[in-house]
């Protein structure tokens, strides 16, 4: 299984001079470099703090269940809070859908091109989450079913046109059924503007190594589409990597950024063989932990926002000594105060 290998320190890779700016329909994206759409966590927030350091050339929501948005409409006229900013902020972005219905998915994806204006409608064909496959069937479920898959982005690239569909894959749903070149050539058959593929089978999860040969065999067989590829970026050098090695169009950064907002960045200066900025210093972490809470609880309120902020404090100290102890103490926070104290404690001013 080939990864995506980091052969020397961010500062000392070559640029690749010929990567270009990625087409989607008509929506450029420069760089060519893509932020995940990941449930959870890339709500307007967290959008927000990666486009202050800037570097992602197009931004995603986090997955949005379809039937959930109609749902939701119908009961009182609200969307669901996964859709908080997504009017209003800067584009291009890009709303992720998800669903089996192609006729919900069409009407959903319809509302997001034409009455919100998003940038891209992304269909979710590859998250391997048991409420999302098992309960569902949907998300890599639908792997099983490429006709089904045809189906609904078909019907969605219709309704939502000229906004442009794009597509999220995994390479299959077990080792063993590995068919990502026939669902990437229905895909686009149906007229997707792009597709993305994760580098692992829904049987992996998150385990193993993404393996970028098998996203990179899927690229002759695309006539007009262009390849994303995702799995394992976590560096400036990998993204350099990604493109010097393998035959994709962008890349898509997902885990690694929500622990380093600033890798979309460092990538973008990586690409273009200038210097890399460094990572921010605990006291410069410790500011922008403490402003990605003020976002959130500027939408929340306090008692809500404090809850949902855990799981975005734990990330941030990912790799930092003491980093076990200060999740197990910010997981537990119930005030704006007792955060605040969490967190000087442990982003401390120098």
């Amino acid at each position: 299984m080939a990864t995506v290998a980091e052969p020397t320190e961010p500062e000392q890779v070559a640029a690749r001079p010929d990567v270009q700016p990625l087409r989607i329909g008509q929506v450029v994206v420069d760089p060519p470099v893509l932020q995940a759409p990941m449930a959870g966590f890339t709500n307007y927030a967290y959008r927000q703090i990666v486009r202050e350091f800037g570097g992602a050339g197009l931004q995603a929501t986090e997955m949005v269940s379809a039937r959930g948005f109609l749902a939701q409409d119908e009961r009182d006229g609200e969307f669901p809070d996964r859709l908080w900013g997504v009017r209003d902020e800067a584009r291009p972005l890009a709303v992720q859908i998800w669903d089996n219905d192609p006729a919900t998915l069409a009407a959903v994806g319809a509302r997001l091109a034409h009455e919100f204006k998003v940038s891209v409608v992304d269909i979710n064909f590859g998250c391997p989450v048991k409420q999302i496959t098992v309960a569902a069937h949907s998300g890599s479920y639908l792997l099983k079913c490429p006709e089904r898959v045809g189906a609904i982005v078909e019907r969605v690239a219709q309704a939502c046109a000229p906004t442009p569909v794009t597509a999220k894959i995994r390479l299959g749903c077990t080792r063993d059924n590995i068919n990502a070149i026939d669902v990437a050539q229905v895909i686009e058959g149906a007229g997707a503007a792009a597709l993305t593929v994760h580098g692992r089978t829904a049987q992996d999860f998150f385990k193993g190594s993404a393996d970028w040969e098998r996203i990179s065999s899927i690229k002759p067989y695309l006539k007009r589409i262009p390849l994303i590829g995702n799995g394992d970026l976590d560096s400036p050098a990998k993204v350099v990597e990604a493109f010097h090695r393998y035959d994709v169009d962008g890349v898509m950064i997902a885990r690694a950024a929500l622990s380093k907002p600033w890798l979309f960045r460092q990538a973008q200066a990586a690409l273009k063989g200038e210097p890399i900025p460094p990572d921010p210093t605990i006291e410069e972490e410790r500011a922008l932990l403490l402003h990605h809470y003020q976002l959130v609880c500027g939408r929340f309120g306090a008692a809500r926002g404090t809850i949902l902020m855990r799981r975005f404090a734990c990330c941030y100290a990912q790799g930092r000594p003491g980093a076990r102890e200060f999740r197990t103490r910010v997981s537990q926070v119930a005030t704006p105060d007792d955060f605040s104290a969490v967190v000087n404690e442990y982003f401390p001013r120098q």
